[in-house]
């Protein structure tokens, strides 16, 4: 448990970097990697979720 919240921090941590980077430099590039790893973040985060949920009620 503790490994997954250390890596969804640092996921949600470097896309917060890229939007930053975005925002300080309005280069593209940024914006769309800071998108990318925020949903797959989410998807990872949600499976992850999902997992837990099914193993609660099976």
């Amino acid at each position: 448990m503790f490994l997954f919240r250390f890596v969804m921090f640092a996921l949600l941590g470097a896309a917060a970097l890229c939007f930053a980077f975005y925002l300080g430099t309005g280069r593209k590039h940024f914006l769309r990697w800071g998108i990318v790893i925020l949903k797959w973040t989410v998807i990872a985060a949600l499976g992850f979720f999902a997992v837990l949920v099914l193993s609660r009620v099976g």
